[in-house]
């Protein structure tokens, strides 16, 4: 779903985590992840260079700060794809932050996609399927929530948050401003 709605959004940019775990099917360096050692990552979290990190499925996964301010300072949104634990520390750290769960539609569809993706050992499944019994009673900590019932209809709800949020008036106060202006400002009287 992230792929598509990056395709679909203009300057929304996708946030690459550093993980410790090995390389999934086609997975390259530098695009789905940074795929590092344990040591490097050991010494990002040391040099505080992450905004957010967790422990997950016994990989470490996390995200740098410098990449996602750098991508903010341009203009740009970021999309994070990480865990509760990741979300909760964003929140904690940046309480400006938008969090969506996206939660699937029953325990069985979850199964049968982690199934169908053919990308884990069946325990790798049993230990996601029991995690993820945990991590779904945290949707209520979130700003918006997604069933994922149909890859069509998730994405345009996911695109729908993204553009409504774009068009809060707090986002849009400095163009407005620069509108007003042109009417000869706040205070302009009727001619």
């Amino acid at each position: 779903m992230s792929a598509a709605v990056l395709q679909t959004v203009p300057n929304l940019k996708f946030s690459i985590s550093y993980t410790t775990r090995l390389p999934r099917g086609n997975e390259k360096d530098g695009v789905e992840y940074f795929f590092v050692s344990r040591a490097r990552f050991e010494a990002l979290i040391h040099e505080n260079e992450l905004l957010e990190w967790a422990e997950v499925y016994g990989n470490l996964y996390g995200t740098s700060k410098q990449r996602i301010d750098e991508s903010l300072n341009c203009g740009d949104d970021i999309l994070l794809d990480i865990d509760v634990q990741g979300a909760s520390s964003i929140r904690g750290k940046r309480p400006d932050a938008v969090s969506i769960f996206i939660l699937p539609p029953s325990y069985e569809v979850l199964r049968r996609r982690l199934e169908s993706r053919k990308l884990d050992k069946d325990y790798e499944i049993e230990n996601r399927l029991k995690i993820a019994r945990q991590e779904i009673q945290q949707y209520g900590d979130y700003d918006y929530l997604i069933i994922n019932e149909g890859f069509d209809e998730s994405m345009a709800e996911l695109r729908a948050i993204i553009m409504g949020l774009r068009c809060r008036t707090a986002a849009r106060a400095e163009k407005a401003h620069s509108i007003i202006a042109t009417f000869g400002g706040l205070d302009a009287t009727n001619p």
